[in-house]
């Protein structure tokens, strides 16, 4: 009972202990150090150490990112990758990537015009500052932040802040203090807005527990701006808020478009992650045969990767074998990962909080021979987990080992080796008590530290603020000029608009004034003409000709009916003034049948409903025709009327007689009917020049001699453009 107790102190103990002092960086690919990392770099004038912005960086790999206005970038690579430096001022560079340190790319005689708006000094401390904390992130938490509070500390610009407070994030995610490290993501996001902070700041949310907030951060990410990297980040991120939220079937297609862009753009850790988390998915779901297809992708692509990868994934899919009571296939994964292992530590060392160090792996595999009832098979990995963590002073997995042991023997029987057991575990669970206890107050004074130095932050972004606000008070003043001069600019503004309002009322009276003009001109038109026809039933009705008198008003009233129908009109369809003219040229020809013939032709080509012109805009130089050049010649005369195409868009009506010809009719006349003409023909003038200003040039009329003989006739051309 005492040691059932003892145990479970403990365990609380451990719990207290990994939430307060984590390890492990949980952040996109650059958790692997032997894979992908953050490179950090600039580019300068070599001379003046002026910086380049908008310089292309490209991977190799495929990723892609420009400088800021600093000059500065950031941007995903592994060692051996190629980088690509292109800018239109300068030669394209080529640099191979050797460490993750800062890299400086210096160009030599470029034309790009020159800006620098601190001094050199400010940015090469800020950088060296960057670099410091970023070398400590992983070593030294206080540290790191220190030097971030020592880069705040120089004279930068927003995108530096944004910068520091990114990498000050970071920091806080690999200690795992996920509340800070939201809070440091905001400020950098407010200064500057970088797609790859979005990310970081939704993963944040992410492992602070808050999947609602973290998935909305996802969201709220526009895809369009993303590198295909990015993209792929993202739509880890979504899946990953999804399966906290066990939402697994929008997880799974969340993953899946991941996969897509990724197998597309051929990035390789991604394919092998997100094979990985698709089968996890599909394991939590129940569907073991979709997990272990998705496994199995993932554990020959991991392989191909490094060796680090691969163990990891292989205790994955193990620790998936284990949940399935698939013992066999779990015990040949984990001998396996132990093998891979061996070759890791001969490089690198593997902390006791990584779930792939030996002695849990040896552990685990005597667990499933235990679970299969493999006792025999079971107590030599279980002795080497004990031996291992002992060595390496993994107190936790020793204690499991230990109780392990104690439990086999006392199945076998073995007294002794079950009561030794049993004195070592409660020796161990004696030193792990005290292991916690000291990491307890060392996850304090951790907490402790962390706090003063972003006390230290926090006071110098208040400054900053303060220094801002005395600024934008300084700005104030000059507000008042500025506001005289934009409420000139807003008089002189106000003016044009007046002067054009009065421009468009005085167009809008001439228009007006032209209308009133028209109508004038029309109900000058209309007495004219029906006093010559009212003539001309007289003359029937003199000669007691009263059959041809009535028949003559029959058509007359329809042509008057027409006319008055039209009267107000501005315009009218082609075919309505063909109508017209035909009736009125029929009617005239009643009369006069002796002196003329007529024919009115219109081109087949022509439709005549397209084509609109003024009412009774024709009627007059017909009139003249007969009146004035026909009624007088000896024999009789021809009148033609013919509307043929001109262009696509125009035609032409041309009115031609053989009469006597405007010179000698004009001999003809009378002072009286001098007048009368001359005053018929200013009507039709007016009419054509006015319709002409208020419809752009729609009408030309020319009037000129039909023939070179002595009844010269006349001819008047009338050219109407289509509306």
């Amino acid at each position: 009972m005492r040691i059932l107790k003892t145990y479970y102190i403990t365990i609380l103990f451990f719990l207290i202990g990994f939430l307060a002092f984590g390890q492990n960086r949980e952040l996109e690919h650059a958790e692997d150090d032997n894979a992908s990392f953050t490179i950090r770099g600039s580019v300068y004038e070599k001379e003046t150490r002026d910086p380049y912005k908008n310089v292309e960086v490209l991977v190799n790999g495929g990723r892609y990112v420009t400088t800021d206005f600093n000059g500065s970038f950031d941007i995903k690579a592994k060692i051996g990758d190629e980088l690509i430096i292109k800018h239109p001022d300068f030669e394209t560079i080529y640099y191979t990537v050797k460490s993750n340190e800062r890299i400086t790319i210096e160009v030599i005689d470029s034309t790009q015009s020159k800006f620098s708006s601190r001094s050199k000094s400010d940015f090469t401390r800020f950088n060296k500052m960057i670099d410091s904390a970023d070398v400590y992130l992983k070593k030294d938490a206080e540290k790191s932040i220190k030097f971030i509070g020592d880069a705040l500390d120089v004279n930068i610009n927003t995108n530096q802040n944004a910068e520091a407070h990114e990498l000050l994030g970071d920091v806080y995610v690999y200690w795992k203090q996920y509340d800070l490290a939201i809070s440091a993501y905001k400020v950098s996001l407010q200064n500057t807005e970088k797609a790859f902070a979005k990310l970081k700041l939704a993963k944040a949310y992410l492992n602070n527990g808050d999947f609602k907030t973290s998935l909305s951060s996802y969201q709220q990410i526009d895809e369009k701006s993303l590198t295909n990297y990015e993209k792929t980040i993202w739509f880890e991120g979504i899946g990953d808020a999804n399966l906290k939220a066990e939402n697994f079937e929008k997880a799974i297609t969340a993953y899946q478009d991941g996969l897509k862009v990724a197998q597309k753009h051929l990035i390789a850790p991604k394919i092998t992650d997100l094979n990985s988390k698709i089968a996890e998915v599909y394991s939590k779901k129940g569907q073991t045969s979709k997990a272990k297809s998705y496994f199995s992708n993932s554990l020959s692509l991991a392989k191909s990767e490094n060796k680090k990868r691969a163990v990891e994934e292989q205790v994955k899919v193990a620790e998936f074998n284990s949940i399935n009571a698939d013992y066999e296939s779990e015990i040949v994964l984990r001998k396996e990962a132990i093998e891979g292992i061996k070759d890791i530590e001969v490089d690198s060392i593997i902390s006791n909080e990584s779930p792939i160090t030996s002695q849990k792996q040896n552990y685990k595999i005597g667990n499933a021979y235990l679970l299969s009832n493999d006792f025999t098979n079971a107590i030599p990995y279980l002795e080497k987990s004990r031996e291992v963590a002992g060595e390496r002073g993994d107190l936790e997995v020793k204690l499991d080992a230990t109780r392990k042991l104690s439990e086999v023997n006392a199945k076998l029987g073995n007294t002794e080796k079950t009561i030794a057991y049993n004195n070592e575990y409660k020796n161990v669970v004696d030193e792990l008590y005290a292991k916690k206890i000291q990491e307890i107050s060392q996850a304090a004074r951790f907490s402790r530290n962390i706090a003063d130095q972003q006390n230290r932050i926090t006071t110098l972004e208040s400054d900053r603020a303060l220094s801002k606000s005395k600024y934008e008070l300084t700005q104030e003043r000059n507000k008042r000029q500025e506001l005289i001069i934009y409420s000139l600019i807003g008089g002189l503004i106000l003016l044009l608009i007046t002067g054009y309002l009065m421009f468009k009322y005085i167009k809008q009276q001439r228009l007006a004034n032209n209308l009133l003009a028209l109508k004038s001109l029309r109900s000058q038109m209309n007495p004219h003409f029906i006093f010559n026809a009212l003539n001309s039933v007289n003359t029937f009705i003199a000669t007691n000709d009263e059959r041809t008198a009535n028949k003559y008003l029959t058509d007359f009233s329809q042509l008057m009916r027409a006319v008055l129908e039209n009267s107000e009109e501005d315009f009218i369809p082609l075919k309505k003034e063909i109508e017209l003219l035909n009736l009125y040229t029929k009617l005239e020809h009643f009369r006069f049948q002796d002196k003329f013939d007529y024919a009115i032709e219109v081109d087949e080509a022509i439709n005549v409903d397209e084509f609109q012109i003024p009412p009774m805009l024709l009627q007059p130089y017909i009139e003249n025709a007969v009146w004035h050049g026909l009624r007088y010649k000896t024999e009789k005369g021809h009148l033609k009327i013919q509307i043929l195409p001109k262009s696509k868009d125009e035609i032409i009506i041309t009115i031609a007689d053989d009469g006597i010809g405007r010179l000698r009719s004009k001999a003809l006349k009378t002072e009286h009917q001098k007048r009368q003409n001359s005053k018929g023909m200013n009507n039709i003038k007016k009419r054509v020049a006015i319709l002409n200003e208020m419809y752009k040039d729609k009408v030309d009329v020319t009037i000129g001699d039909f023939q070179e003989l002595e009844d010269a006739g006349t001819k008047v051309v009338v050219t109407l453009k289509k509306d």
